[in-house]
């Protein structure tokens, strides 16, 4: 028996770097997967990939009507959504006396409200169909501060917060939520901001001396949806290579 059988599951940003990973992952463990994602050739590729077991929904997580389309599509292909991954999310550098507050409200727009519309619209049916779980991408930047990151900590932290609450919250209804935090990832997001030379660097400063793959997530988020984890909520998970396993001095 496969570790997902029976699980349908949406994953937001779904279509490429984590999220595609992730959506494979699930798939090839038994899951149903509503891949869910705003880049539609990438998305309706890979559900083309994966055949029967996966379906694309073109989905603005900022959006509460394009959150209760993809629920009810999910519903309606496969089933009542047991598993939510919030995975999709932005992210901006820019110091805080250069960025807009237009730019700031649009990154929170994506990865907190997104994140908590998400919850919001798949609470009702996990509580009237026995519970499910959910797992939100945090970062490694919800565990601890980065300059130029002023508005993508904001996030990161929040996500980090409003899954405790809600692990509080709806966990005598069999709801489960967790974050999971990730450091440096090798993917198109990360890439654009330095390419190689970025990933090198950040090689450098972790224990393991490399960066993550997208595959290195695949696990954990397994792990969190399946019925392994059923005592597991409110936890938060860092799958980092190491990064907050120490301290620094000074900066």
């Amino acid at each position: 028996m496969a570790r997902l059988d029976g699980k349908i599951a949406i994953v937001t940003g779904g279509a490429q770097g984590q999220g595609a990973a992730i959506s494979r992952g699930f798939v090839a463990e038994g899951a149903r997967v509503v891949i869910a994602d705003v880049a539609d050739e990438p998305g309706k590729a890979l559900a083309d990939e994966l055949g029967e077991a996966a379906a694309f929904a073109h989905h603005d997580v900022s959006s509460e009507e394009s959150w209760t389309d993809v629920v009810a599509l999910a519903e309606t292909t496969f089933g009542p959504v047991n598993v939510l991954v919030n995975n999709a999310g932005i992210l901006v550098f820019s110091s805080i006396d250069d960025m807009s507050l237009a730019d700031y409200e649009r990154l929170i727009s994506i990865n907190q409200t997104g994140t908590w519309l998400g919850m919001r619209a798949v609470v009702p049916t996990m509580k009237r169909n026995g519970g499910g779980s959910i797992v939100n991408a945090s970062s490694v930047e919800g565990l601890g501060g980065m300059p130029t990151l002023s508005a993508y900590v904001a996030s990161k932290w929040a996500i980090r917060g409003m899954t405790k609450a809600i692990a509080m919250e709806c966990g005598a209804r069999g709801i489960r939520a967790n974050s999971v935090h990730p450091g440096m990832i090798d993917t198109g997001m990360t890439r654009v901001h330095g390419g190689d030379a970025a990933m090198e660097y950040g090689a450098t400063k972790v224990a393991l001396k490399r960066v993550g793959s997208p595959t290195d997530m695949v696990g954990v988020y397994t792990f969190l949806a399946s019925d392994e984890s059923s005592f597991v909520t409110g936890a938060e998970i860092a799958v980092d290579g190491g990064a907050t396993a120490t301290h620094a001095f000074g900066g």
